[in-house]
């Protein structure tokens, strides 16, 4: 097995054996019946002032983009290790729209399940957030995101993982996200998810000609905790079609019972060795 095959092996199968044994974890937080908070986003709205951009810089100790910088706009962006969100711009059938994207804080998150130490970390109240004293640098997260938004410090000399974390310090005081209190359109709407899918149905049935019928986050990847409403399909603004409905700790429930448990540990020891020993990993052959 060449090097890139190993580095591959080990990608695919330690992500799948950590999220196998996390996913009944997971999958209980949810299904305890909590109502998670969470952020109805109406693309409509939206005027692309990029004061999301600036307040959660700010609110972060994170550089201070040049909201206004409009060359932003030529091409479309993600969230990055210096800025956990961003507003592009689409052009659609419809005319313009932006759109503002971060970390989308699912509901039963593959990050959270492929983490092998709890440094990624799924709260009851329902923000994704990450902590740093357990992280174990893997970046197992990173791998498993179906949104590509984790990010890893890699020019930090104490690199760390950055994502938004949904404001988690200042909802402990009782405010609100900082996006969602400074945003002038009211294009944010922070609540509680069943309320919020409720506003975003009420507002779909209102003015069926302002939306397509379709809440992006209600069931995507199990729910999400961002949820949109969109006058056009939300491919034309960015958003991934082909995700499916299941939550992504799920898909490994057969894995869990199919594989031996030493085949789930091995990768993650092996990588772990590795890196304590800054040698190449060697992977055993399982069929002799």
């Amino acid at each position: 097995m060449n090097t890139m095959n190993r580095r591959v092996f080990l990608k695919t199968v330690g992500v799948a054996g950590a999220m196998a044994l996390n996913s009944g974890a997971a999958r209980g937080e949810t299904e305890s019946g909590n109502d998670p908070l969470a952020v109805l986003v109406d693309t409509t709205r939206c005027a692309g002032c990029r004061n999301c951009e600036l307040v959660c810089a700010e609110s972060n100790g994170l550089p201070e983009p040049d909201v206004m910088d409009e060359s932003v706009f030529d091409e479309e962006r993600k969230p990055s290790e210096t800025q956990w969100s961003i507003v592009n711009r689409y052009e659609t059938d419809v005319g313009e729209f932006f759109v503002k994207k971060q970390c989308m804080h699912c509901v039963q998150p593959a990050c959270t399940a492929a983490c092998l130490t709890k440094a990624m970390f799924k709260t009851s109240e329902g923000p994704v957030i990450w902590r740093e004293s357990k992280c174990m640098g893997c970046r197992f997260c990173m791998i498993s995101c179906p949104f590509d938004v984790p990010k890893f410090e890699y020019n930090s000399p104490v690199p760390k993982i950055q994502k938004c974390q949904l404001c988690w310090e200042r909802l402990q005081e009782g405010e609100r996200p900082a996006c969602v209190e400074n945003c002038p359109a009211d294009a944010l709407t922070f609540g509680k998810r069943s309320e919020l899918i409720a506003e975003g149905r009420r507002r779909i049935y209102a003015d069926p000609g302002d939306y397509v019928d379709h809440i992006y986050g209600e069931h995507e990847v199990g729910g999400t905790g961002w949820l949109y409403l969109a006058a056009v399909p939300f491919e034309q603004l960015g958003f991934r079609a082909d995700l499916g409905n299941v939550a992504y700790p799920r898909l490994t429930e057969d894995f869990l019972y199919g594989v031996p448990i030493v085949l789930t540990l091995w990768p993650a020891f092996l990588l772990a060795l590795a890196r304590a020993t800054k040698q190449e990993p060697h992977i055993p052959n399982v069929e002799a």
